[in-house]
């Protein structure tokens, strides 16, 4: 089983996240922020990964630190889990929707980060959600997971589908890509290093 388990704390965050990347879709998220928990809920089920997630943040300054802060320890997570990277797929992209919404995520495990974040229309908030902290998510996961990720809502109306639609698919395109096939031998690449 290819897991680990991380523990973090700052002067504005205290995080505990286990990740199993060759899970079944469990969870148990408590980060403080009703609908970001909704949404790794989402991403750990439709990826099939297991994932637990505390979180104690100072949500009296804002939402900013404790979504960011886990970003970094997902992406340390999902880092240390994918262990030598032999036989993996690598790559995936994904296209899902969610009623009138849809976006398509693409993931390269290449060893190098980058975040290319196309998402417009958002409003301001979801319920009390800052939807911009999306963006800090997704980037903080980047840099630390040293994945490359594409993501494109290409049409929606609803904020909450359209934020849905991304995180659906970014645990899609996470179990495509970390798994392992027979016909891949070794890393894949030609460099021979990811």
């Amino acid at each position: 089983m290819r897991n680990h388990t991380i523990n973090r704390t700052t002067s504005e965050t205290d995080i505990s996240l286990t990740l199993n990347i060759d899970g079944a879709g469990y969870s148990s998220i408590q980060t403080g922020v009703g609908f970001f928990d909704h949404m790794l809920t989402l991403l750990s089920r439709h990826g099939l990964l297991d994932l637990n997630v505390s979180c104690k943040g100072d949500l009296e300054v804002d939402q900013h630190h404790s979504i960011e802060d886990i970003g970094i320890a997902f992406g340390k997570a999902f880092y240390q889990a994918l262990g030598d990277k032999q036989g993996i797929t690598r790559y995936s992209s994904i296209t899902t929707p969610m009623d009138e919404a849809l976006s398509t995520v693409s993931l390269d495990i290449s060893g190098r980060s980058y975040l290319v974040y196309k998402v417009e229309r958002l409003k301001d908030k979801v319920g009390d959600f800052d939807t911009e902290l999306v963006e800090e998510f997704f980037q903080a996961f980047t840099s630390n997971a040293k994945v490359t990720l594409h993501i494109h809502n290409v049409y929606g109306t609803n904020s909450h589908h359209m934020i849905e639609s991304i995180f659906k698919g970014f645990g899609r395109a996470l179990d495509q890509a970390s798994q392992k096939s027979e016909r891949i031998i070794g890393i894949p690449s030609t460099k021979g290093s990811l």
